[in-house]
C-alpha cells in the first residue's frame, strides 16, 4: 500500500493563505466523506493548525493530482496557485516526514510538543470518522513512540518556546511592567492556556477569558483569578484591556476594525497590543492600519522563535537520528508484514497442492489401486507440481540475466553449489 502526504506549512506558504486551506471542524465530515469517495485513498488523515494543513492518505500511489483538485476544489482555490506551495511525499519519506512533524523537527518552534497533542486529535478525529485502517493507524502509533522517545532522550523540550511564549515575548516590547496590564483571551483551547500560564508568569494578574462556552471560559479565567465572558461580550469590556492574544478555531473573524476603532476613542488611544495566532485570523487583518494598535500574526513571531532555536540545535541532531531509526524500524516492519502475507499465500498454495494430490491417492486407493503404487504416485504428483512453476520461473530468470533469483534459490533451500549432480525430476 502507498502513502502519500500533501500539504503546506509555514515555511511554504504565508498566513493569508494557510488560513484558506485550513480545515474547520464543521467541515471535516464532508471533507472525509469527500476523500474517501472522490480521491481513491483507502484511508485518510487530515491535520490543520495554525502553522500547517496536511493529508496522509494510504491507498493508490497515483492520488497525488486527484487530492490536489480536489483539496482546491473544496477551499474554492486555484489549483496552480495551491501547487506552487504544496508539498509531496511519498512513502519512506511520508513516513519521516510524519515523524518529524510529531517530534516538533518540522515546526516553526523548535521542539514545540502542541504538535503532538494536534496530531494525536487527527488521528483520533480520522478514526471517529471511519477514516483510518491498519496501515495508517500502525504508522500513528509507531510515529507517536517516536516522538515520545524525542521527548525524553533529548533535551529539545526543555524550556519549551512556543507560539505562545512568543507572543508574550514580544509584549514585553510595548509594556515594560505588565503587571499593571489587562490581558484578554479569545479562545479557551490549549494554546491559550499556554498563553495565560506565560502572562502570569511575566506578571499579568487581571485577565478576562473569552469563548463560544461560557463554562470553558470561566474554568480558564478562574483557575488564574481572571473573569469569564461570551464572544459577544467582547466590545464592552475591550476599552478596558491592554493586551489582547487570540486563537479560535472559527472560520470567520471574531474581532473587526469597528469595535476596536471604537474602544481605541473610549481609551483615549492608549496602545493595544494583539496576536492573532488563529488560522483562519480572529482579528481582521484591517486592525493593523489603526495607529496605537500593534497587531501580530502567528508570522510575525518568527523573528522572536528563531533567537531561541539556537540552544536547540544539538538536540535536534539527536532527534533527527532517533527519527531515522524510526524509520528504519517502521519500514522494515512493514517487510516483515509483506513476508508474512507472501508466505501465507505460498502456504496456502502448497495445502491445495497437497490436499489435490491426497485427493487423487484417496480415491485410487478406494478404486483397489496397490498402496505402494499410490504412495510412490502420490510423492511424485506432489513433487512435480510443487516444483513445476519455480522451475519454469528460474529457467526465465537465468536466461534474462538475473542470476540473483538462482542465487536466492541455493540460499532458500541450503542448496550446495558444488552439488549439480543431482537427477532433474524427468518432469518439472
Amino acid at each position: 500500500m502507498a502513502l502519500v502526504t500533501l500539504g503546506i506549512n509555514h515555511r511554504t506558504a504565508p498566513v493569508e493563505l494557510r488560513e484558506r486551506v485550513a480545515f474547520t471542524p464543521e467541515r471535516m465530515a464532508e471533507a472525509f466523506a469527500e476523500l474517501k469517495v472522490m480521491c481513491g485513498a483507502s484511508e485518510a488523515a487530515i491535520l490543520s493548525t495554525c502553522n500547517r494543513t496536511e493529508l496522509y492518505l494510504a491507498g493508490d500511489d497515483t492520488c497525488a493530482p486527484v487530492v490536489l483538485r480536489w483539496l482546491a476544489g473544496f477551499h474554492d482555490l486555484d489549483a496552480a496557485e495551491l501547487e506552487e506551495v504544496l508539498y509531496l511525499h511519498r512513502d519512506g519519506d511520508a513516513v519521516r516526514h510524519m515523524m518529524r512533524v510529531a517530534a516538533g523537527l518540522d515546526s516553526m518552534v523548535l521542539g514545540e510538543p502542541q504538535i503532538l497533542g494536534q496530531l494525536k486529535d487527527a488521528y483520533a478525529l480520522s478514526r471517529e470518522h471511519g477514516a483510518t485502517g491498519t496501515f495508517l493507524s500502525r504508522l500513528f502509533e509507531h510515529t507517536f513512540s517516536v516522538a515520545k522517545r524525542v521527548r525524553t532522550q533529548t533535551a529539545i523540550g526543555e524550556n519549551p518556546v512556543s507560539v505562545a511564549y512568543a507572543a508574550v515575548s514580544m509584549a514585553h516590547h510595548i509594556f515594560a511592567d505588565m503587571s499593571r496590564n489587562k490581558a484578554l483571551l479569545i479562545g479557551a483551547g490549549k494554546t491559550i492556556e499556554l498563553v495565560a500560564r506565560h502572562l502570569a508568569d511575566a506578571g499579568v494578574r487581571d485577565f478576562l477569558v473569552a469563548n463560544r462556552t461560557l463554562e470553558r471560559a470561566q474554568a480558564l479565567a478562574e483557575s488564574r483569578g481572571g473573569k469569564g465572558i461570551l464572544l459577544s461580550d467582547i466590545p464592552d469590556h475591550l476599552q478596558d484591556v491592554d493586551i489582547v492574544i487570540s486563537s479560535t478555531a472559527s472560520p470567520l473573524p471574531i474581532l473587526g476594525k469597528g469595535a476596536v476603532e471604537r474602544a481605541l476613542k473610549k481609551r483615549k488611544h492608549r496602545p493595544y497590543f494583539m496576536v492573532d495566532i488563529a488560522v483562519p485570523r480572529d482579528i481582521e487583518p484591517e486592525v493593523a492600519s489603526l495607529a496605537d494598535v500593534y497587531l501580530y500574526t502567528v508570522d510575525d513571531l518568527r523573528q522572536v522563535i528563531e533567537e531561541n532555536i539556537r540552544s536547540r540545535e544539538g538536540a535536534a541532531r539527536e532527534a533527527e537520528n532517533l527519527v531515522t531509526d524510526g524509520v528504519q524500524d517502521f519500514l522494515s516492519q512493514l517487510r516483515a508484514l509483506d513476508a508474512v502475507s507472501t508466505l501465507k499465500q505460498f502456504r496456502q498454495r502448497a495445502e491445495t497442492l497437497r490436499d489435490t494430490e491426497t485427493e487423487k491417492a484417496l480415491r485410487a486407493l478406494r478404486n483397489g489401486g496397490d498402496p505402494e503404487t499410490v504412495l510412490r504416485s502420490l510423492a511424485r504428483g506432489l513433487t512435480n507440481k510443487f516444483l513445476h512453476e519455480p522451475s519454469i520461473q528460474v529457467r526465465k530468470a537465468t536466461t534474462e540475466g538475473r542470476s540473483e533469483v538462482t542465487e536466492w534459490l541455493r540460499e532458500l533451500h541450503q542448496l550446495d553449489a558444488q552439488d549439480d549432480d543431482a537427477t532433474t525430476p524427468e518432469k518439472l
